[in-house]
């Protein structure tokens, strides 16, 4: 979709917020919203946020889809989750799963828009506001040995309650995509 790269091209969320607390810069999902629009609007495009609740293993996630459309009705997407505290002093329920659904649709725009956060001190949780030079991205980690079998165990689930065991197996990989991903497309075919 030659719009997605227009604007990936074009687009500056500049961090414009400040966390005195951790004294850092940082840039909202509002933030990027507002610096997208004007390039909408260029390239007849429509973004549009969608938010879902999943149980993993026995937590809820927020899961948050952007999708970019063009006037012929192209489309692209990207997901990403954020997990809800089951506490979070000073906030009731609402609350908890609003700010869970507004970090989650802020990495579902990074992914969508190529916005690197890495530099970010939501990624780095330094805390230091000052600026960094760059460096050589580190390598990836190495996949535990028994991702692969894990996988595999996934696509072979013949319903949902073998899908559910499998997922409590392997708890030890709840947090590698991969493994989510399989999990969630094989659950998807079995609903």
């Amino acid at each position: 979709m030659k719009e997605l790269r227009s604007i990936q091209t074009e687009l500056n969320a500049p961090k414009n917020q400040y966390n005195a607390f951790g004294k850092y810069s940082y840039r909202s999902c509002e933030d990027i919203l507002a610096a997208v629009k004007p390039l909408l609007a260029a390239y007849n495009c429509t973004l549009t946020l969608t938010d879902g609740i999943e149980l993993i293993g026995d937590r809820f996630y927020v899961r948050a889809t952007a999708t970019l459309t063009n006037d012929t009705g192209d489309t692209a997407s990207t997901t990403a989750y954020a997990r809800e505290d089951e506490v979070k002093k000073g906030m009731d329920g609402a609350q908890i799963t609003g700010a869970a659904s507004s970090y989650a649709r802020k990495y579902a725009l990074n992914g969508l828009f190529c916005i690197d956060d890495v530099k970010d001190p939501d990624a780095t949780n330094k805390g230091d506001a000052s600026p960094r030079k760059a460096q050589a991205p580190a390598a990836p980690p190495t996949p535990p040995a028994d991702l692969d079998q894990a996988i595999d165990a996934v696509l072979q689930a013949a319903d949902i309650a073998s899908l559910t065991g499998v997922w409590k197996k392997y708890r030890h990989l709840q947090g590698y995509p991969d493994f989510v991903n399989a999990k969630n497309r094989r659950k998807a075919e079995l609903q």
